[in-house]
This record gives structure tokens, sequence and C-alpha cells, in this order.
């Protein structure tokens, strides 16, 4: 066996959303900051994104965070989140697979109760709350980056399911959030073909239609994603994030339930103090407070949303790319990856 590339990754997954974590050290991606890190992989090499995205090391339904030293002082990790379209700038569920592999594998130290970890991301500095006990991370409390409305109610026509209107909002990455009764069915496990088609689709359409620029970091201006949402019964926001790789998030999705909050706020339903759960589509949860309000140095309002859920690791595992492997940028095939497989 020769390797020329070797990357210890320790597998972990919140909420049934894998989130592995490459806790090797990574030293080709240039950059100042992790925005300057995320935009080299996006804009110039993305050969360490595919490989370790793309079968045949990866799978859709994944994501692999790069796991590095902080670029910012008041930082004790630096974070990217890599899935097979890009490179992200926050996850929540990927945040808090992250904070819980620092912590069980010893890379930062554990102490029981309370542990803060603050992460260096592409969107900003990221604090996690662990609560420990007996060796394990219980839970994870994310106070996440300032969450704002770009647009509320914004309505496009579209071919397959006419007029349909979307609240445009950054969570971390910005989201075209719409409501699923517009097009027909619910966010229901039965119905996961069609919310990835549906989502898949819509996310093109809105990008025709609405530019997205983060007001302080104008490098983030990319609309990640459509987050399909619904009210149950009980008053959880039902949520289903559906990924251009042709999958859906199976974690309530923590950027997203940001976003959501921000989209709340503006329209009156939540206030400082106020907690609310997500539930994603095969039922795990996130607890979303609204720990108050901030104005952005743009002038623009936003909320600080703080995201809680767990997540366990299962498993620890070495990729290498051999030098005569013919598929060292990986590759991606429509019956997996979904009919936009060619755009990734």
């Amino acid at each position: 066996m020769k390797w020329k590339k070797t990357l210890q990754i320790v597998d972990a997954h919140c909420g049934g959303e894998i989130g592995k974590v490459v806790t090797s050290q990574v030293l080709e991606i240039p950059g100042a900051t992790m925005l300057a890190r995320m935009n080299y992989i996006n804009n110039t090499d993305d050969s360490l994104r595919r490989l370790l995205t793309t079968e045949p090391r990866g799978s859709a339904p994944m994501s692999v965070n790069l796991l590095m030293p902080p670029l910012r002082p008041d930082a004790d990790a630096g974070l990217i989140v890599l899935q097979a379209d890009r490179a992200h700038p926050m996850s929540g569920s990927n945040a808090i697979c992250v904070t819980t592999v620092l912590l069980e594998t010893g890379i930062l130290p554990m102490q029981e109760g309370q542990k803060i970890v603050r992460l260096d991301t592409p969107a900003g500095l990221v604090t996690a709350n662990a609560t420990c006990l007996d060796g394990r991370c219980e839970k994870v409390a994310l106070d996440m980056t300032p969450a704002f409305v770009q647009d509320l109610d914004v309505a496009i026509d579209t071919e397959r399911f006419g007029r349909v209107s979307a609240d445009i909002a950054f969570g971390g990455v910005f989201y075209a959030l719409v409501d699923v009764e517009q097009l027909g069915f619910r966010i229901d496990p039965d119905n996961a073909t069609q919310l990835v088609d549906a989502g898949t689709y819509l996310k093109t359409q809105f990008e025709q239609h609405v530019a997205v620029r983060h007001p302080e970091n104008p490098d983030l201006n990319n609309l990640a994603y459509v987050m399909f949402r619904q009210r149950e019964e009980d008053e959880a926001i039902r949520t289903c994030t559906a990924m251009k790789q042709g999958r859906l998030d199976r974690s309530p999705c923590g950027t997203g339930s940001s976003a959501q909050s921000a989209v709340m706020d503006a329209k009156g339903e939540v206030k400082s103090g106020d907690v609310l759960v997500t539930r994603s589509i095969i039922g795990s949860e996130f607890r979303v407070e609204h720990k108050g309000a901030k104005t952005l140095s743009s002038g623009d309002p936003a909320v600080l949303p703080n995201i809680t859920g767990s997540a366990w690791i299962y498993g620890v595992s070495q990729i290498g790319l051999d030098p005569t492997d013919p598929f060292p940028k990986g590759f991606i095939l429509g019956d997996t990856w979904g009919p936009y497989a060619h755009e990734l």
C-alpha cells in the first residue's frame, strides 16, 4: 500500500445527519481567515473536497468537516463544512458533531458539567456550550452567528408548481424557506423523493430570481438550500432541507432553524426569550431559543439564535489516496445523487 495522502476521520451523526470530522492536519489550504480558506476551496482547488465527499470514498447522505487550528485569537478550533456541491460556511448539526468529536476524543480537554468551545467558521464565531457527563458530551448548545431576513414573501412563477412564495433569510448560510403546503404534500418520510425533487428544483428557480448578499461579508453570496416547513399540532416546526446532491437533511437543520427564528421574529411570531422546537423529517429535534436582537454593522436588524442538539460518534476510519487511483477527485452519478448530479 502506497498512499500519497492519509486522512484520519471520526464518524459522527447529529439527529441522524452524518457529519464526519477530519482530525488530521490539513496543510494545503491557504488563507488568512476561514472565509478565505473556504473561498479557496470553492474557487481555486476543490480536489480535497471532492476526494472526501464524492464516490468511491464518500456518499450523498453525509458531510465532511475540516478541523484545523483557528485563525482568530478568540477561538479554540477552525471548521469548514464540505459537501458534494461546495464548501459551506456553517452548519448547526456539523458544528455539534465537531464539538462532540473535539471533546470525546480528547483533542480539547473535557470537563464535567459545562464546557465552552469556540469555533472559527467562515460565517463567524460560533460558541458551543457542551454539557458533559461521565466522559460523554450529552448535548451541545450553539450560540449561532446573527440571523436575519433579507426578504419576506418573495413569490416566483414556476412551471411545475405555479406561483411559490418563500422567505429569504440567513442563519449561517442563505435559505429560501417555503411553506410545504403550497406544493400539495406534507413533510413525511413517505414523501422523501417528492420533497428532494421539489426542493432541488425550487433552489434552481429561486437562484435565478433572487440575489443574496451578506451585508457584512459580501463573499457570503450563495443561496445554499431550500428548507420546507410546516407547523405541527404541538406547535413544533417540522423542517426539511433539500440539498442539491439529491438528498434531504436528516437533522432539523441548525442554520435553517436559525433562519426560521429570524423570519418568525420579523413576522412578530416570537420574541426574545421564546423557545421553539424544530423537528426533522425523521423525528429528531433541536431546541431553538431566541436570545435577543442585534444590529449588524450595516444597520440591518438581526436575531441571536441558540440551537441545542446532540451528536454520537459511531466510528473511526482512515482514508488514503493511492497515486495510481483513477478517481482522485471522485465521481457522481445521477442514479444516487439525483437529477442535478451534473452540476456538482
